[in-house]
């Protein structure tokens, strides 16, 4: 059956705890829509903080401002998901709660993506800056067992090894290129094969959902585009860090889930067996050297949240090494 969309954007944005930046990120919208948006869906994943009063008290928007509440935290993935069902537009904008919008930030890469050269663009990501006008390195390469085992043993921190990571810290992210992979923070993105790939994998509570949905749609035939001539805001490290032992727990599963999904087995289990073994020596002696015993304790705590969701990870890695990676052809 055709689905039709109209040639707007929605913008979709999961909260969690976000207190004011959340209302910030809307009041951005409202100041720089220019007439581009069908509607802002915030799904809320049981915060328990005022965020959702301060948005509701924001006036003189153009657009509807639908509000969806969980009753738990079903992770960003699978709130994403919830947020594109009410969906229609041509093109989806996955907005963190910590960004703010430019002048600039929605028009340049709409345009980018509607011209007829640019037609296999699925995926466009813009250029990030922190409150002091520093631009972040915000995409990365798709994750290799090399990659993951260098970052291990600190070995991309070695002159002439930066590459061996899988964020693309060596570039200064001053132009636009094509890349693998764009921020989950500003991810836009065409609706069509995000419908067709079936959106974001809610196995990923948090972390790699938008690694995996890349790699899926670059194996479908999509590009996935860093656009330098527009910005926006972000607050590195977001609500997370609010969690820190939580969310390098979260990292683990996920990259753990990831490469159970699209590397061969063997290296899947390579994987499994470094990141039990060898990575919480190395990241402790790293947490101990940059950030005191606190750190340590807090990384610790993480690898002691893995080891205790161990059988529930399990299961999910033989379901995901089951299915295997997802090929699909373009639409």
């Amino acid at each position: 059956m055709h689905i039709y969309y109209n040639a707007l954007m929605d913008i979709v944005i999961v909260n969690w705890n976000a207190g004011p930046q959340l209302a910030e990120a809307v009041a951005s919208i409202v100041q720089y829509h220019h007439d581009l948006i069908s509607s802002v869906i915030i799904v809320d994943n049981a915060s328990i903080d005022d965020s959702l009063a301060l948005v509701e008290a924001i006036t003189g928007s153009q657009f509807p401002v639908h509000i969806i509440h969980n009753t738990e935290n079903l992770g960003f993935a699978a709130a994403c998901n919830q947020g594109a069902e009410l969906a229609s537009s041509a093109y989806l904008l996955f907005l963190n709660p910590d960004t703010r919008l430019f002048e600039n930030s929605l028009s340049v890469p709409l345009a980018f993506m509607q011209r007829p050269e640019n037609a296999d663009v699925g995926i466009v990501g813009i250029q990030l800056v922190d409150e002091h006008n520093h631009i972040a390195r915000s995409c990365a390469r798709f994750p290799s067992l090399g990659i993951f085992a260098a970052q291990t043993l600190g070995l991309n921190r070695l002159p002439g090894l930066r590459h061996f990571t899988h964020p693309m810290a060596e570039w200064n992210h001053e132009n636009t290129q094509q890349v693998d992979q764009v921020i989950g923070a500003f991810f836009l993105m065409r609706h069509p094969p995000f419908k067709f790939l079936g959106g974001f994998d809610e196995r990923f509570f948090v972390y790699f959902e938008e690694v995996d949905l890349s790699l899926r749609a670059r194996q479908a035939g999509w590009r996935s585009v860093y656009l330098a001539e527009a910005r926006a805001f972000h607050a590195e490290g977001g609500t997370s860090r609010q969690v820190k032992a939580h969310r390098l727990f979260y990292s683990l599963r996920s990259r753990l889930l990831y490469g159970f999904k699209h590397f061969t087995p063997w290296q899947a289990w390579a994987l499994l067996g470094v990141t039990l073994v060898v990575e919480p020596v190395s990241r402790s002696i790293f947490s101990l050297l940059r950030g005191g015993v606190q750190d340590v304790r807090n990384t610790l705590s993480g690898y002691s949240m893995l080891c205790r969701d161990l059988s529930n990870i399990v299961f999910r890695l033989r379901t995901t090494s089951m299915e295997g990676i997802k090929f699909s052809r373009k639409v």
